[in-house]
C-alpha cells in the first residue's frame, strides 16, 4: 500500500489551499470523487470578505457583522482570527495570480452583500469560487510532493495508533492508501435535500467518516437556506442567484409584483439570508403563492452582462433575459453552519484527524452564515491545519511505521432503488426554511429504520450505498438535534 504523510480529502478552496501549504519533504495525497474541478467552492458566485480598506473599513465592523448574522452563537475567537488573518490570504491569491475584478486605478474591487455594512466582497465577476479554484489547481499540479487522484470515491476511514488507512474506490477498483494525518475537506450535505444549490457530490461523507470514527459533530441543524435560488427549472440542483445582484440593487417581489422586504426588517433585501428566507416563506402563506422574484432589470443591461455574466447566460439558456424580465426565485438548502467540530487548528477531537471547509465546524458562523465567510473561512482555516500538521511532522524523531488495517469483501446485495430520494424527501417535508416541530419524532424513526438497514442488509460496497449510508448518517444527526433542542 503507498504510504504518505499527508492525505487530503476533497479538493474544493480549502483541500487545495492546504496542499499548497506543505513544504517539498512532505508527501501529500489529494484524493476527490469525482472531477477535481467539481466542489460547492466552484460554484461560489459572490466572492471572499476581507477588510482590505482600513479607510472605510475595519476588523470590527466585519467582526460585528458576523457576529450579528450569526445570531451571536459565534465562536468570538475563530471570528478574530478569520478577520484579522484573512486579508492576507486574500492578497496570497491575488499574488498567486487569481483574477480578482479591479478598478481603473488596479485596485482590487469591493462590493456589498446581505448583512455587511461595507464594500468588502472581493470577487472575479460573478464566478469567483471557479476563478479561485481553478488557479489553485493549476499551481497544486506543479508541486512535486502532492499527488492528485480523481474519479476516487473514498468508502472507509479506518484508523489505529500508528496512522490511517483510507480505503477508496478509484474507477472502480479498490485501493489503499496509509497516513500519519488525515484531513478532511469534503463539503456540505446539499443532497440530504430535495432541492439544493450543492453540486452532486455533497452527500456529507467526510461527516460520516469522522462520526463513525467517533469525531464530535455538532450544529448540524444549522442549515443555511439561500433565499434567491433560480426556481424555474425542475431539476433537483437549483441555480444560486448571487446574493451580489442584491448588493447591486436587486429588489425582491411577491406574486403581485409588490416589493416586500420593508415589511419585514428595516435592511429589506440586504437583511442576513436567514431573514430573507424566512420573510419570503412568511410573504408565500400570506399570499398563498410560491411565486417570486429578483428584479434587477432596473439596471443598465451592459452593466449586468459585464458584472454577472454567469448569472445572465445561465438564467438566458432557462428563458430568462434578467436585462429586461424578473428573476423566479424561491428559498433553497445552500450551506451548512455546523458540522465537525474543530479547534482553531482545525483539529477534530480524533488525533491526527483534521476538518477543514464546510464539512467543518470553527464556530466562525454561529447560526447562520455572513455572506462571502465561507471562502475566507476555507482558506484561513486550511492554511492553519497545514502548518499545524507541519510543525508536527518536523518535530517528529523519526516516521512511525503504519499498522494493518481491515481489508474489504465489496460484494453484497443490491441496494434497493429509491432510499437517497426517501431521505430526502423525509427532510425536506421536516425542516425547510422552518421546522415542522411535530415531524420531527417521527422522521427521526424512519431514518433510524433507513440506517439500521444499510449498516445490517449486507449491502455491495459501492458509490450509491456509500452516499446513501452518509445521507442517512447526516440525516440521523440533523433530526437528532431537533429533537434534543425542544427537551
Amino acid at each position: 500500500m503507498e504510504k504518505y504523510d499527508v492525505i487530503i480529502i476533497g479538493t474544493g478552496v480549502a483541500g487545495l489551499y492546504a496542499a499548497l501549504h506543505f513544504e517539498q519533504s512532505v508527501s501529500v495525497l489529494l484524493l476527490t470523487k469525482k472531477e477535481a474541478e467539481l466542489s460547492n467552492s466552484s460554484l461560489a458566485q459572490g466572492g471572499v470578505a476581507a477588510v482590505l480598506d482600513k479607510v472605510t473599513d475595519n476588523y470590527k465592523l466585519h467582526i460585528a457583522d458576523t457576529l450579528i448574522a450569526g445570531n451571536y452563537k459565534n465562536n468570538l475567537s475563530a471570528v478574530e482570527k478569520l478577520v484579522t488573518e484573512g486579508p492576507n490570504d486574500v492578497l496570497a491569491l491575488k499574488d498567486m495570480g487569481v483574477d480578482f475584478d479591479r478598478d481603473r486605478f488596479g485596485r482590487l474591487l469591493g462590493t456589498l452583500e446581505g448583512g455587511h455594512s461595507r464594500n468588502r466582497i472581493v470577487h472575479h465577476k460573478d464566478s469567483t469560487g471557479k476563478a479561485i479554484v481553478n488557479k489553485l489547481l493549476e499551481l497544486v499540479l506543479q508541486k512535486p510532493n502532492v499527488t492528485l487522484c480523481d474519479n476516487t470515491l473514498v468508502y472507509a476511514l479506518d484508523k489505529d495508533d500508528s496512522g490511517f488507512c483510507v480505503s477508496v474506490l478509484q474507477n472502480g477498483e479498490n485501493k489503499q492508501f496509509l497516513c500519519n494525518y488525515c484531513m478532511l475537506a469534503t463539503g456540505g450535505i446539499g443532497r440530504v435535500y430535495s432541492y439544493t444549490t450543492n453540486s452532486a457530490i455533497a452527500t456529507g461523507d467526510g461527516i460520516a467518516f469522522a462520526y463513525l470514527l467517533g469525531a464530535k459533530v455538532q450544529y448540524l441543524s444549522r442549515i443555511q437556506f439561500h433565499p434567491t435560488a433560480f426556481a424555474k427549472a425542475k431539476n433537483r440542483e437549483r441555480f444560486l442567484i448571487s446574493e451580489a445582484v442584491r448588493g447591486e440593487g436587486g429588489i425582491l417581489l411577491n406574486c403581485n409584483g409588490e416589493r416586500f422586504m420593508d415589511n419585514y426588517d428595516p435592511r429589506a433585501e440586504l437583511a442576513p439570508r436567514d431573514v430573507v428566507s424566512n420573510a419570503i416563506i412568511k410573504e408565500s402563506i400570506k399570499t398563498n403563492s410560491q411565486n417570486f422574484y429578483l428584479d434587477i432589470s432596473h439596471k443598465p443591461a451592459e452593466f449586468l452582462k459585464q458584472r454577472f455574466p454567469m448569472i445572465y447566460e445561465e438564467c438566458l439558456e432557462q428563458g430568462v433575459d434578467i436585462t429586461k424580465e424578473k428573476i423566479p426565485i424561491f428559498p433553497c438548502q445552500h450551506y451548512l453552519m455546523g458540522g465537525i467540530k474543530v479547534d482553531l487548528d482545525a483539529r477534530t477531537t480524533v488525533e491526527n484527524l483534521y476538518a477543514m471547509g464546510e464539512c467543518s465546524n470553527t464556530g466562525v458562523h454561529g447560526e447562520n452564515r455572513l455572506a462571502s465567510n465561507s471562502l475566507l473561512e476555507a482558506l484561513v482555516f486550511a492554511r492553519r491545519a497545514a502548518y499545524d500538521i507541519a510543525s508536527r511532522i518536523k518535530n517528529r524523531a523519526e516516521k512511525e511505521e503504519i499498522g494493518g488495517f481491515p481489508q474489504y469483501n465489496l460484494s453484497g446485495n443490491p441496494l434497493p432503488p429509491g432510499i437517497r430520494t426517501k431521505i430526502r424527501q423525509i427532510i425536506q417535508d421536516t425542516f425547510f426554511v422552518v421546522l415542522k416541530q411535530e415531524k420531527v419524532q417521527q422522521s427521526l424513526a424512519q431514518i433510524d429504520e433507513i440506517i439500521n438497514d444499510l449498516i445490517t442488509g449486507g449491502y455491495a460496497i459501492t458509490p450509491d450505498f456509500i452516499e446513501a449510508r452518509s445521507l442517512a448518517i447526516v440525516a440521523g444527526i440533523i433530526l437528532t438535534e431537533l429533537s434534543l433542542n425542544n427537551k
